[in-house]
């Protein structure tokens, strides 16, 4: 049975709409106009035991509010959701001990107290016994390596550093689901490898669910092997990462080595992404690559030449943008 199982899934917001005008600004004192905005249109997933999932999306697409839904924070406008056979926004207690939610724009350590203090306020409130919570704690600590910042402030540690430990603020408790809601915003690359380290180690030794949002590619590449992508609300794929190059990639990078200069003008075979004598590199649709590259080598002198799909930062970019569009064009 599936971990986690999203039915019909919907959630919207009633939001004031405020005229412009002193006379408008009075009368709404007496009488409001309200739009409703779908967070989550009604979405239909499931995640086996074990899975981590990659939730990816343009901003405003609705990947935090799920996540939300799945932790019962908020409750839905209709639908269904059973993680581990529970209704999250029930909030019973058993749940709460079994999941866990990072958010990374969000601060659960106290600010002023060391890691540690906030740790031992962790353990009362999931009351895991003293053997389990110090041998769970030690583990942690040895997979991040920062034993020696568990008596630092936390308002002294980097923001790299913080997030390791809110990371292990959440992991304490062992949960069985991880919700990862952009755990490394902001960070420069050593954190972010940092972390993605620690979290492919971790899931692998212990076999949780883990579902993340994440707005680098790298953090999607390194530990996902099937991503959701979800757009005004709803979800528009839901494969692997190759899946998204051959169903959104709708060309190819070719680049020609030609023997000697001038390189020949090819810009009517596609457009020019680089261009250093006597190297020229293309974008080609990829129903034309066959053709386009069989023209070259028949009519030119090419040393080399390879074909490449184009990197997956800029497919998911111009899917973004192109559903960001198509949203716009909807409300206008």
């Amino acid at each position: 049975m599936p971990i986690i199982e999203i039915e019909g899934l919907k959630k919207s917001y009633w939001v004031y709409r405020k005229q412009e005008g002193l006379l408008a600004s009075v009368r709404g004192l007496f009488h409001r106009t309200y739009r409703e905005v779908p967070a989550v249109a009604g979405i239909d997933l499931t995640v086996e035991q074990g899975e981590f999932v990659a939730f990816l999306g343009p901003n405003g697409a609705g990947k935090t509010t799920t996540l939300k839904l799945l932790s019962g924070v908020i409750h839905p406008t209709d639908g269904t959701a059973r993680v581990m056979g529970y209704v999250p926004w029930r909030r019973q207690n058993d749940y709460r001990r079994r999941f866990a939610l990072v958010m990374g724009q969000k601060n659960q350590l106290w600010w002023d107290l060391p890691a540690q203090e906030s740790f031992r306020l962790h353990q009362q409130i999931y009351q895991i016994e003293q053997d389990r919570f110090e041998r769970t704690r030690d583990e942690l600590v040895e997979l991040f390596g920062v034993g020696e910042l568990l008596g630092q402030p936390v308002r002294e540690l980097s923001l790299g550093e913080r997030m390791k430990m809110e990371l292990m603020a959440a992991l304490l408790h062992s949960p069985d689901v991880l919700f990862l809601d952009e755990p490394t915003i902001g960070l420069d690359v050593v954190a972010q490898h940092a972390i993605q380290t620690f979290l492919k180690q971790y899931q692998q030794l212990r076999r949780t669910t883990i579902m993340l949002t994440s707005h680098y590619m790298k953090d999607v590449a390194a530990l996902c092997r099937r991503v959701v992508i979800i757009a005004h609300g709803q979800i528009m794929y839901d494969g692997s990462l190759s899946g998204i190059v051959d169903r959104f990639g709708g060309h190819k990078v070719v680049t020609f080595q030609f023997d000697g200069v001038p390189v020949p003008d090819l810009t009517e075979f596609g457009d020019v992404v680089d261009r250093e004598d006597p190297r020229l590199k293309l974008r080609i649709d990829r129903t034309s690559v066959t053709d386009v590259v069989g023209h070259v080598l028949a009519h030119h002198r090419v040393e080399d030449v390879s074909v490449e799909d184009p990197p997956l930062e800029e497919i998911i970019a111009e899917l973004f943008t192109s559903a960001s569009g198509a949203e716009a064009v909807s409300n206008s």
